[in-house]
Order: C-alpha cells, then sequence, then structure tokens
C-alpha cells in the first residue's frame, strides 16, 4: 500500500510538472522572448538525473563548452540559467543583486527553513545579515584561538596510531567550532545527538521535494523537527538565565537580544536561521580541511616547506607558552596560500542560486521572472584566461591578488558566506598542529571523488596518522 501511494504521488507530481512546463513554453514564446540556449530535459524531473548521477563538474563543464558561458537547463524542479564568466557573477551577484534574490530549490528552503537570511533580501536581509556578520568578524572569533586549538589537539589526540576517514572526522571537527560559536562554551546540548540529526537531515539534501514515507526528503523533515526542538530547549533554557552572560559572545545570544522598532525576532526566525547557520558552517569547512591534507600529503615538497613554516612559528614562543596567538596567524603566509589554492582548486561550492524577481536581460538574452540563476563558481576558478594550468596545484599563484571577480570561494555581493574569516582560521590552527606534530600517509587506491552533496576524496580520504 505504501508503494503504491508513492507511485501515485510521483505520478501526480510529474504530470503536475509536464502541465506546468507546457503553459511556462507557452506564455514564453508568446512573449517572444530569447532565453539563453540549452536544454530543459523531462518535465519536472529537468536534467537532474544528468547532473546528480555522473560528475556534477563534468556536467557544467560540458554544457558551458557547447552553449558558452549563459545557457539553460531544469534541475531540482526549477527551470535555471547558468553563468559562468566574472563579468555574469558580478551582474548577477553585485552590480545587479536586486534583480536577484538569494534562493535555493524548495527542497532545501524547506529543510533549512523558510525564514533563514539565506532566502531573503532588502531589510529583513539587511538586518539579520548585520547580526550573523557580527559574530563572525575577525575581532568577533581573534578570541577563539585558544578554543579553536583544543578542538584540534583533542581530535588529532584520537587520531594517534589509527586509520581514519578524515571527512568523516573534519565535520565532527567543524561541527563543534561551530557549535561553540553558535551557542557559546557553556550550551548544554547533546552534540552526538545534534550531529546524528544533521547527517539525517542532508540526506535529503539534493533530493526532489517529495514529503512522503519512505523517501529521502521526508527523512530529512523528520530530522529536521527534531532538530527544532533540541534548539527550542536550548532557546528556553538560555532565556531561563537571561541576566547570565556568556562567557564566549554567542550568534544565539545576539539573535535572542536583539530588538529593533519592528520588536524582536520572533521564534521561527531565530530557529531557522540558528539551523541554516550550522548547516553552512559544517561541510564546506570540512571538505576544504579533507582536500588540503591530501593536496599537502600528494606534495612532498610542499609539505616540507609548510612544516617549516609552522615550526618557525613555534621556535619564536618559550616553553612555558607554545599556545598560538592571533598575531601567530599573520605568520602563516604560505599557509595561507595553500589553503586559498585548495579553495580554488576544490571549489566546494561549485555554485550558489538566486531567483530572477523579474524579466531580466543579459547580453540579448532574456532570464524570465522567477527563474533560478546559478553562478558557477568552479567554472570560473578553473578557466585558464584567469588561472593558467588551472588543474595544477600552485599555490605561488596568489602571491599575488587574482582579477577581481576570479576567485569567489566564499560567494560574492551582500549575500557572501559571513564566516569565511573562521573557516580560515580553523584551517591555519589545524595544519599548524598536524605539521608540526603527526605525519600521515594516504590510502594510494584510493584516488576517486565523491559528492556528497559537495566534492570529497573517494571514501572521505582514508588515511594513517603517527605521531612524530
Amino acid at each position: 500500500m505504501g508503494a503504491m501511494a508513492v507511485a501515485m504521488s510521483l505520478g501526480l507530481v510529474l504530470l503536475g510538472g509536464f502541465l506546468c512546463r507546457l503553459l511556462e513554453d507557452y506564455i514564453l514564446q508568446r512573449r517572444s522572448k530569447k532565453l539563453p540556449p540549452g536544454r530543459m530535459g523531462w518535465p519536472y524531473i529537468g536534467e537532474t538525473l544528468q547532473l546528480y548521477s555522473g560528475k556534477p563538474n563534468s556536467f557544467f563543464a560540458s554544457k558551458q563548452k557547447r552553449y558558452g558561458d549563459v545557457f539553460k537547463t531544469h534541475i531540482l524542479g526549477c527551470p535555471c540559467v547558468m553563468i559562468a564568466s566574472p563579468e555574469a557573477a558580478r551582474f548577477v551577484l553585485v552590480t545587479q543583486a536586486h534583480l536577484f534574490k538569494p534562493t535555493f530549490p524548495a527542497s532545501k528552503q524547506r529543510m533549512i527553513g523558510p525564514q533563514a537570511l539565506f532566502f531573503h533580501e532588502g531589510p529583513y536581509h539587511a538586518k539579520l545579515r548585520k547580526l550573523v556578520v557580527s559574530s563572525f568578524t575577525p575581532e568577533s572569533i581573534r578570541g577563539m584561538v585558544s578554543d579553536i586549538e583544543d578542538l584540534v589537539l583533542a581530535t588529532l589526540d584520537t587520531w594517534e596510531g589509527k586509520k581514519i576517514n578524515t571527512f568523516a572526522e573534519m565535520k565532527k571537527f567543524a561541527f563543534k567550532v561551530g557549535l561553540m560559536k553558535i551557542f557559546g562554551r557553556e550550551a548544554s546540548i547533546d552534540i552526538a545527538d545534534l550531529n546524528q540529526a544533521y547527517l539525517n537531515l542532508e540526506k535529503g539534501y539534493n533530493s526532489m521535494p517529495v514529503n512522503v514515507p519512505g523517501t529521502k526528503f521526508n527523512t530529512s523533515m523528520k530530522a529536521r523537527q527534531h532538530l527544532s526542538k533540541m534548539i527550542e530547549k536550548v532557546i528556553q533554557e538560555r532565556r531561563v538565565r537571561a541576566k547570565e552572560r556568556p562567557e564566549l559572545p554567542n550568534l544565539l545570544q545576539t539573535l535572542l537580544d536583539h530588538e529593533d522598532e519592528t520588536g524582536r525576532l520572533s521564534h521561527e526566525q531565530v530557529v531557522d536561521n540558528i539551523i541554516g547557520i550550522i548547516f553552512a558552517s559544517r561541510d564546506t569547512t570540512a571538505s576544504v580541511l579533507t582536500w588540503l591534507i591530501k593536496f599537502l600529503r600528494s606534495r612532498s615538497t610542499l609539505l616540507e616547506s609548510v612544516t617549516v613554516e609552522q615550526e618557525g612559528i613555534q621556535l619564536k614562543k618559550p616553553d612555558s607558552d607554545r599556545k598560538l596567538t592571533w598575531e601567530d596567524m599573520k605568520c602563516m603566509r604560505l599557509t595561507t596560500r595553500v589553503i586559498h589554492e585548495t579553495l580554488r582548486v576544490a571549489t566546494v561550492l561549485s555554485f550558489t542560486f538566486r531567483e530572477a524577481v523579474e524579466d531580466v536581460e543579459y547580453k540579448g538574452y532574456v532570464i524570465p521572472k522567477g527563474w533560478k540563476v546559478l553562478p558557477l563558481f568552479r567554472n570560473i576558478h578553473h578557466n585558464p584566461e584567469f588561472f593558467p594550468d588551472p588543474h595544477t596545484f600552485d599555490p605561488s599563484r596568489f602571491e599575488v591578488p587574482p582579477k577581481p571577480n576570479t576567485f569567489m570561494p566564499f560567494g560574492n555581493g551582500v549575500h557572501s558566506c559571513p564566516g569565511s574569516e573562521l573557516a580560515k582560521l580553523e584551517m591555519l590552527i589545524f595544519i599548524h598542529h598536524l605539521t608540526t606534530k603527526y605525519r600521515w600517509d594516504l590510502d594510494e587506491s584510493k584516488t576517486g571523488i565523491e559528492y556528497s552533496p559537495f566534492q570529497v576524496p573517494q571514501e572521505g580520504l582514508p588515511i594513517t596518522v603517527e605521531r612524530k
């Protein structure tokens, strides 16, 4: 009975999608609009299967090669226009950003929560972004160096003498750092339970928004309900202890304390934004750290140079106090360039979603109102016109700043990632202790790439770790 219900639901969804496609095509033809070149695929499903059944990067690269820097497709139930040039990305994300609101497919919006700042623009977005950014500025995170260092040392201590799944371990690490900044040091929250809920949530990350039993999306929505209850409990406890000031300034307290002429943030606004920020802070940072470890170990000369830089920082410290400081980060110049090159080569954020709020003309084409627009960061980062020999890992290319709008690992414009500085701080501290205290070996039989949903090395990059 359950299987029949699922089949009937899917059939109705496909039929509805087909009828909507016919209506959409009819309206566009009547308007005589010139759409970008490309294919739309099957009704409702579009080219989603082609995108995620193989390598997404190859899908976009082949489209760009065939149709140019601007082309159309249909993925995750949405008609889309893909853009793959710095000029087009700046047009959408910066100069004409008011014509494109930030959005995600319906599945992602419902998983994270409709009040999350990612899905908004205008005064509400400006207010929320100001609050979130205030919690992630360099001034706000410099006091976290010691806390992050303690987490790094505790994490590495569990690796010694073992073969570990790097990506899985990095997700745990980045998750703990994110929770510390979001809830503070003293938050009474079950980290293991919260982490499992997020693992279940991400199962439906690229699923169709069909909320019936047995689907990945249904599993995700159940996990989302559980997450909401856990965060509600923390909020209630925090409000009971309203007069107590946390030792470490944190995002939750910032959101709860905020009050302006419109009043305080609603409960739903606080919960949705907390869920969204946690979601954004974990997998991306973990993916970059995983690639960073792979790229360093695969290049012995570069690894040696980075280790020398990090050991030099330690040698300048007295034996009585070897703890890292905020000022030490400024001395990690080579390591910073390695991180930048990892961000470029891996480009774990391959694209972002925007939606046209009205019909928009660009270079002779029309992007219809309501269509999704996806700036393809990976295609730009791997364009030989901006980065010669783009598939070669070469940190020296960042000895000079890249051309404007050609390097956007954290997005661009008013909707760029507010946590970029915290992510880089995590990476610098982790690499410092990994290179100065440990050696690691790769499993040479695992050389492939997986998408989960971000690009990561095969099987999460198994490595064997030993203390020096």
